[in-house]
């Protein structure tokens, strides 16, 4: 058996929940030591940061500080323990003895299997157990009877007498019943810790996978970007060589023209000189009569071209420029609307199932029962006047909350003369007249009139679209706080919110507005959108 020494150095470093020497040893603020484990399951299992041993409770987790003292102590008692044999028999020769199968609390023996059936035939009354290795510390120090039960109060080992005594109103049950209490407990901690674990473990794959579809999205809007830069830059070098060369050309060829006139122009002058000296040589002469006879021919200006309609020109320069640069214009359009296809393309792999919520409905709309078209009705319904319900504005708001992510969904507006389109707050008033505003907690762009499209900015911003979009799609990115609209059979971005600090829940936002004597009668009606992985366009996957 053990000496009292080691007995009494396993006891001083024994954990008092798992009642085993410490594992990973740590102290609590009140000076007691636990397993780090035993401390965080109690904590886990009871909900309270408290002392198993004091009763202290702290109000909030106490750093739990490494006992280094008492790990070196169990280092060294557990090289204590690999240096003791197994448990074997006490009745056996002590040169070959049998491996004990039990262990006997009031003999303090332990016995193979053929001397515990002798031992059981005597002393059937006797508490047999698991062999173990030193006994003492299964019998009570004060009244030498076995530790059989377990006292809640002070979480320690006590014997029927002990009952009787200190333990006296103490709550006490079976030291198996104890067990198999606290193996439920470490069974159902167990089992929410895994829970825990593969909460954590998807959510980690979920951020995974959305940083890489991010990543992949911002490769693909990188090369969509580089390739609109490059054909830009392309367009720019070409018209630049282009017009330089024609400007050139025509600074060449006037300069040619101008030549030409200037030779022709000298040739004139010099003919103009010299009837000028001839001329100035008869106005000196004196001979009257000669004179008068050659005046009529002297009279006569020499045959010259009239030059006063004759210029070169100094703007078919900027005429060219400003040619290249409406081709330039028509370019970047045309990339403009590759890069909005491409982004449609991306957004649609965001596509939810909305559905309205006709709770919400103004009393005069009418909500299909599918929860995909609504229109008003041209007579207001008997429906409750419940406190999410427009009264007054003609809206109603979709089922599904968004929340986080990304989402994208298409309506139907054609045949419309008006209508509103959005992304709304779930805390937005429903009663009394409704401002679409961000302000407000509306995200919208609205129709009316049948042509004049304005989007619900801080102030109201026209918008030019042609043609007339028959649907409009909506996409929303709840981190990055965007609303943007699109036309997705034309592929035309309209608008978007960008910025926005979304802090609640949103809900997609509708008003059919009214009938207008049949002129707005058409409803509004969410379209289904089959999810589009990214694909090749133009060469370019995005």
């Amino acid at each position: 058996m053990s000496s009292p020494v080691s007995l009494l150095s396993e006891q001083l470093f024994q954990c008092p929940v798992c009642l085993d020497i410490f594992t990973q040893p740590v102290s609590l603020p009140c000076g007691h030591t636990f397993c780090l484990s035993c401390i965080q399951t109690q904590w886990i299992t009871t909900g309270s940061p408290h002392c198993p041993k004091c009763s202290a409770v702290f109000r909030a987790p106490p750093e739990l500080c490494e006992n280094s003292f008492a790990g070196e102590m169990v280092r060294k008692i557990r090289e204590q323990r690999r240096k003791i044999p197994a448990s074997a028999c006490d009745l056996c020769p002590a040169v070959k003895p049998s491996p004990a199968v039990k262990s006997c609390l009031v003999c303090l023996m332990s016995y193979c299997e053929e001397h515990v059936i002798s031992h059981a035939a005597r002393f059937s009354k006797h508490t047999l157990v698991q062999p173990w290795r030193p006994l003492e510390e299964r019998i009570c120090r004060t009244h030498e009877r076995p530790l059989e039960l377990f006292c809640r109060y002070d979480q320690t080992f006590v014997c029927v007498l002990c009952m009787d005594t200190e333990h006296y109103s103490h709550h006490a049950i079976t030291v198996e019943r104890e067990w198999a209490d606290r193996k439920t407990k470490l069974l159902k901690t167990q089992s929410d810790i895994q829970q825990m674990i593969q909460e954590r473990m998807q959510k980690t794959n979920e951020i995974k996978h959305s940083v890489q579809i991010r990543r992949e999205n911002t490769d693909r809007e990188i090369a969509a970007s580089k390739e609109v830069f490059s054909a830009l830059v392309c367009c720019i070098e070409r018209s630049q060589t282009e017009v330089l060369k024609v400007m050139e050309e025509k600074q060449k060829a006037a300069e040619r023209q101008a030549e030409v006139l200037i030779r022709q122009l000298e040739m004139e002058v010099t003919k103009l000189k010299a009837k000028e000296s001839e001329l100035k040589q008869l106005t000196c002469s004196e001979d009257y009569f000669h004179l008068l006879q050659v005046v009529p021919s002297l009279s006569l200006a020499p045959c010259v071209n009239d030059w006063s309609q004759t210029t070169i020109s100094t703007r078919q320069g900027l005429d060219l420029l400003r040619r290249a640069v409406l081709q330039l214009k028509e370019v970047l359009k045309t990339q403009i609307q590759n890069i909005t296809a491409r982004e449609l393309e991306s957004v649609t792999q965001y596509a939810v199932d909305l559905t309205l919520d006709p709770s919400t409905a103004n009393p005069w709309l009418v909500v299909s029962p599918d929860g995909k078209h609504v229109k008003d009705g041209n007579v207001e319904q008997d429906v409750p006047n419940i406190p999410q319900r427009f009264d007054t504005a003609p809206c109603v708001l979709a089922r599904e909350p968004l929340s986080g992510g990304c989402s994208y969904w298409e309506v139907e507006v054609a045949n419309k003369t008006a209508w509103d389109l959005g992304v709304a707050k779930e805390s937005v008033g429903r009663k009394g007249l409704v401002t679409l505003s961000p302000q407000d907690g509306y995200w919208a762009i609205c129709l009316r009139r049948g042509r004049e499209y304005r989007a619900c900015d801080r102030e109201s911003v026209l918008l030019s679209l042609c043609p007339q979009p028959q649907r409009i799609s909506v996409f929303v990115n709840y981190e990055e706080g965007q609303v943007s609209f699109y036309d997705p059979l034309s592929g035309v971005h309209i608008y978007s919110f960008t910025g926005q600090c979304f802090s609640e829940k949103l809900l997609a936002f509708f008003n059919p507005d009214m009938n207008e004597s049949g002129n707005n009668k058409a409803p509004l009606v969410i379209r289904s959108v089959s999810r589009q992985a990214p694909t090749a366009y133009d060469g370019v996957m995005i």
